[in-house]
């Protein structure tokens, strides 16, 4: 691999598409438009209008470092610092997870699950459990200005990364976060309960990807044995936590589409979904509390 000042931005554009490939790197193509965007310190469009700008010295010496990187399997988020997530930034550290594409099902769910609560929400309070980067709270705080919310996570430097990014993305007046573990110390009701628990079983992880096995925090993806812990732990918190009329949002794995729910059909919650994904696969579903109708 070499990437001198004198390439021009579409000619480093290319040739790191094909060194990407040529590792078996399926996102080849947006990895390599992504890192050199960055490192050049410019915006898609300015790409679009300056293909043939030449690197630089600079741009060229940061793109070799970071590409390396990637070539090692890092993700490019934990490269950049940075992901989009519900078209807002989020801040990243090494104990929250990247905010992933597939997570945004959750919004969307809770969304459709509040129906016209969602443009009048005044007073509505949300809970997001295992909070990691704030995406979903920030999120879900970004399309209703009149909630209020709080964040939890086990891990004080996700808390503090949440509440970061709960800043950055101007909703911080109406956001609170705390370290607990799920619902431990939290003060409900709460109208809004959503979260994206740790779901893979124990077995899978060591055959996931690098860029998930080696860079993503084991806690937020450990589910236990079978993957199901946190969901059996939300269901004990849910009576002290959520409203009357509450709704809760739980992101799942792709093959959770009747475990998951069984868990909380047995304690006799009203399940809505699943809600697919962008690829089609099962990732939310929608509880309600059975004493309303």
């Amino acid at each position: 691999m070499s990437i001198t000042d004198s390439m021009t931005r579409v000619e480093a554009l290319k040739h790191l598409g094909e060194v990407f490939r040529g590792v078996g790197i399926e996102t080849a193509q947006r990895d390599a438009r992504l890192l050199l965007l960055h490192a050049a310190g410019i915006e898609h469009m300015d790409l679009l209008r300056a293909p043939r700008e030449p690197l630089g010295a600079a741009a060229a010496a940061m793109l070799t470092h970071n590409v390396a990187k990637r070539l090692t399997r890092v993700p490019v988020a934990r490269i950049l610092g940075e992901w989009e997530f519900w078209s807002l930034p989020f801040t990243l550290v090494a104990e929250s997870l990247v905010p992933r594409p597939d997570s945004e099902t959750v919004v969307a769910a809770a969304l459709i699950a509040l129906k016209e609560r969602r443009h009048a929400s005044e007073g509505l309070r949300i809970l997001d459990l295992g909070t990691g980067s704030g995406c979903l709270l920030v999120a879900l705080l970004h399309e209703m200005p009149g909630a209020t919310g709080v964040g939890v996570d086990i891990a004080p430097e996700a808390v503090e990364v949440a509440r970061f990014n709960a800043i950055r993305n101007g909703v911080s007046d109406r956001a609170a976060f705390h370290q607990a573990d799920w619902g431990a110390g939290v003060s409900g009701p709460f109208d809004l309960i959503v979260s994206n628990p740790p779901y893979i079983a124990d077995p899978v992880i060591d055959t996931l990807e690098p860029e998930v096995r080696i860079h993503d925090p084991r806690r937020a993806l450990s589910g236990g044995a079978d993957g199901l812990e946190a969901y059996r732990a939300i269901a004990d918190a849910l009576p002290a936590l959520l409203a009357p009329g509450g709704v809760v949002a739980l992101e799942i794995g792709s093959d959770q589409a009747e475990s998951v729910p069984e868990i909380y059909r047995a304690r006799g919650y009203e399940i809505e979904g699943p809600f697919a994904d962008f690829g089609a696969r099962p990732r939310a579903f929608v509880l309600r509390r059975p004493d309303v109708a």
